[in-house]
């Protein structure tokens, strides 16, 4: 199976999109993401598949779009593509915290920890919004982009 990528230049630093074989996005990382991704042996560079995902991720750095339309698809255990789900919802310009995802994917309290590995194994950083997960006291804990990235995307979005 055939890996496509492109870089695309962003406010945030470069962004590396992988897409599969039928041009479906499979990843955005960025450099020295924890487990993030590097071109590998045998990837075909070739842009053609990302010119929609350019467009909507310059409009959203530009401050023209708040919710990304891409086809996208990312493999995770049953528990993390849920998880994912639960951040495809968390509206634009806002917050919420690892338990009320628990909460929504009806994960127990005791699930917390595990919600927030899967936040951040999260392979599609900025448009899947994992940035938007904050500590139950307000704090900024963990993005596997980076924290100095994540207070960009949150100021970016007027938080």
């Amino acid at each position: 199976m055939t890996t496509y990528y492109t870089t695309l230049d962003s406010p945030v630093g470069e962004l590396l999109l992988t897409a599969d074989e039928s041009g479906v996005l499979t990843s955005l990382s960025v450099p020295g993401q924890k487990g993030g991704r590097t071109v590998g042996p045998g990837w075909r560079r070739t842009p053609e598949p990302f010119a929609e995902a350019g467009r909507q991720l310059a409009a959203y750095f530009a401050h023209e779009l708040q919710e990304f339309d891409l086809p996208m698809r990312a493999s995770g255990t049953e528990f993390r593509e849920r998880v994912w789900q639960a951040l495809d919802s968390v509206p634009y310009g806002t917050t919420t915290t690892y338990g009320e995802i628990a909460a929504r994917i009806s994960a127990s309290r005791v699930a917390v920890r595990a919600v927030g590995g899967a936040i951040g194994a999260n392979p599609l950083l900025i448009v899947r919004p994992c940035h938007r997960v904050i500590g139950a006291d307000g704090s900024l804990t963990g993005y596997a982009g980076g924290l100095e990235r994540k207070v960009r995307l949150l100021a970016l979005e007027g938080r």
